[in-house]
């Protein structure tokens, strides 16, 4: 491997250098007719100094200011959590913005390509056709699971397990007196089993039970944000319908939820059924009703068909989590580049985990459309910002220990690498937690860094395809919404052939570019959006969590 292969200078402005691979202290390399002579141990995804830097001096990376030394750091020593601390530039909406002057990058491959998807009466076009069964406070989850037991198996949903146990065995074992090193050493586990075509309602992808903790006994705006949620939820063309169950007298009312849902959507004609406990005689008959509700929304959701949608119908959640070293020079610049195309098609994108866009605030904002779409995102990075330093937990606190293992020394060299998921493309709208994706091209929302609460939030916007990057490995999922993972890197594809399902690691390889990895991936999201299942859709993965909005990065 020739040192152009081992070492990567990101931007031209910054003065560390990343090892793509392991580099030894003493070691030596030419790079840019430059020799440095490695100090440390640099492992690959690190970064090491191009200069000398005394206490104070500012570190740049992806071009932005990502941290300053806390002490002398000599050229070729690794950057660490010993010598550098979170520091980024100021950013300032006021400042006058430019014409933004954008090139979309060539979609002539893409431009006559379309998708199979489930076509709403309000233009919009869902990647799969579910239905929801949701309560409006926590008090209803254990009505929701016996919804759960007496629905899913009885229809069809819960036949084809991803992955079975076989306990019987076990069981079998114990009773034949089996030693317990030998019952250690039994493999139970069955084939996976691709999902079948539903027998009853073969139109509808899933039925979900999503459970929360939320709706009452806290503050009146965190059950107005469920229900912005719950009924985003609900909006989202991958939803067909669904059933609410409700106790009466909680803080998140069913009238809330309505008056979001018809503010989202004023002519929508989704069939939503509605159920207030205390307004029946017995659970067991209100209960009774919910399932038979249930019953008939699903034998009107299944009459829609998968028909073909243009490219422009797309709407693509951008996240990361489990992030690397790597995530920013592989994973994320190839969903930016997804975005871009995305972008140039007339489809949206969402960019979001605003405490994963600390450090670039003034390059976005500068790519804002207008003075008051930067003013919008100023202000609510500053007062998350205010309240995250309030709590103690200041954005500076982002980088999780394995982030920080694997390269992500400051919140700032996170961010940086994070924001590339969002392309080169104008911002075309500022929305916060729960409003809804209304504009073609790149879209900025308010979510916090939490993959699951970030996710979740995605999917209550609109987005009905999500791409999640991950250095590390990570299993997250959304009930309506396919998730795509991402891996930045070919060990991680290799190690967790179950969980991931594309590889961006011929990037940092030298064999692929970001714009031919791109392609391929966008070619992979259409198959995704025309009913091929995700890891994670195999894996069950139906990770809902509403934010409250407070300490959460």
């Amino acid at each position: 491997m020739s040192s152009q292969n081992k070492i990567l200078k990101i931007h031209p402005k910054d003065n560390v250098l990343v090892a793509l691979t392991n580099l030894a202290k003493g070691n030596r390399f030419q790079f840019n007719s430059k020799e440095y002579e490695i100090q440390d141990d640099i492992p690959a995804k690190h970064k090491f100094a191009t200069e000398h830097f005394s206490k104070g001096d500012i570190i740049y990376m992806y071009g932005v200011i990502v941290g300053k030394a806390k002490k002398e750091i000599p050229i070729g020593g690794l950057i660490s959590t010993t010598n550098l601390e979170h520091d980024t530039e100021a950013y300032n909406a006021e400042d006058s913005i430019e014409k933004i002057q954008w090139q979309a990058p060539d979609i002539s491959k893409f431009i006559e390509k379309t998708f199979n998807g489930y076509h709403r009466t309000d233009g919009k076009v869902g990647t799969e056709n579910n239905w929801l069964v949701i309560p409006l406070v926590f008090c209803q989850n254990r009505n929701i699971e016996v919804l759960k037991q007496a629905l899913v198996e009885k229809l069809g949903f819960g036949k084809q397990q991803h992955l079975g146990f076989d306990v019987d065995s076990l069981i079998e074992d114990y009773k034949n007196d089996v030693p317990v090193e030998s019952i250690l050493n039994r493999n139970i586990i069955k084939p996976n089993t691709e999902k079948l075509k539903n027998p009853i309602f073969p139109n509808i992808d899933g039925i979900h039970f999503l459970t929360h903790e939320g709706g009452c006994g806290g503050a009146t705006s965190d059950s107005v944000a469920l229900c912005n949620l719950l009924a985003g939820y609900i909006n989202n063309p991958n939803v067909a319908g669904a059933t609410i169950l409700s106790l009466g007298c909680q803080h998140a009312q069913a009238g809330i939820l309505e008056n979001a849902l018809n503010k989202m959507s004023p002519t929508h004609k989704k069939p939503i059924y509605i159920l207030e406990q205390q307004q029946s005689d017995s659970e067991q008959k209100f209960l009774a009703e919910a399932v038979k509700k249930t019953f008939a929304g699903l034998i009107e959701a299944n009459k829609n068909e998968r028909k073909p949608a243009p490219l422009s119908k797309l709407v693509i959640g951008l996240e990361c989590g489990g992030s690397d070293g790597f995530s920013g020079i592989s994973a994320n610049p190839t969903l930016g580049y997804v975005s871009d195309l995305i972008v140039g098609l007339g489809g949206a994108t969402v960019l979001s985990e605003f405490p994963e866009l600390n450090g670039v605030e003034q390059e976005l904002i500068n790519r804002c459309v207008t003075p008051e779409k930067a003013k919008k995102f100023s202000k609510i990075m500053s007062t998350y910002s205010a309240k995250a330093d309030a709590l103690g937990a200041g954005f500076y606190a982002n980088p999780s220990p394995g982030n920080i293992k694997d390269g992500l020394i400051t919140d700032a060299i996170k961010s940086a690498g994070a924001a590339k998921k969002g392309g080169t493309s104008p911002v075309e709208d500022v929305l916060d937690y729960t409003e809804q994706v209304v504009n073609a091209g790149l879209n900025l929302l308010c979510t916090p860094g939490n993959d699951v609460e970030s996710t979740t939030g995605l999917a209550g916007s609109g987005c009905n395809v999500i791409l999640f990057t991950t250095g590390l490995g990570t299993p997250t999922g959304n009930p309506i919404t396919p998730v795509v993972k991402v891996s930045s890197n070919t060990m991680l594809f290799n190690k967790m052939p179950d969980i991931i399902d594309f590889n961006t690691g011929a990037i940092i390889e030298g064999t692929s570019s970001i714009e031919e990895t791109g392609e391929n991936l966008l070619d992979f999201v259409i198959q995704i959006a025309s009913g091929k299942l995700t890891k994670a859709k195999q894996l069950r993965q139906d990770d809902f969590i509403p934010w409250k909005r407070g300490m959460s990065l």
